[in-house]
């Protein structure tokens, strides 16, 4: 069983296998708690930049939609716009 740290999938780009789009890199997840799961990858959204400029948008991606984690890269079968949402936090 292969083992990955949180630490080492933040250091890993998100990218969408159906446009190409590089989403960016991970920077929180969601987990359930009474499963003991992650369901989603949060990346933020786009235009944000060290927290300051741009809208509180953010990529929340479910787990189910992560197709292949790399050395370098994780894929993902969405596109930014399918789940890009505001920010709850």
């Amino acid at each position: 069983m292969d083992l990955v740290r949180i630490y080492d999938m933040k250091q890993k780009e998100v990218i969408s296998t159906i446009d190409g789009c590089r989403l960016g890199y991970i920077c929180d997840i969601e987990i359930d708690l009474n499963e003991g799961r992650i369901k989603k990858i949060i990346v933020p959204g786009p235009g944000k930049l060290l927290g300051f400029f741009g809208k509180d948008m953010e990529y929340q991606i479910p787990w189910s939609k992560i197709r292949k984690i790399g050395e370098d890269i994780i894929l993902v079968d969405v596109t930014g716009d399918d789940v890009l949402v505001e920010s709850e936090y």
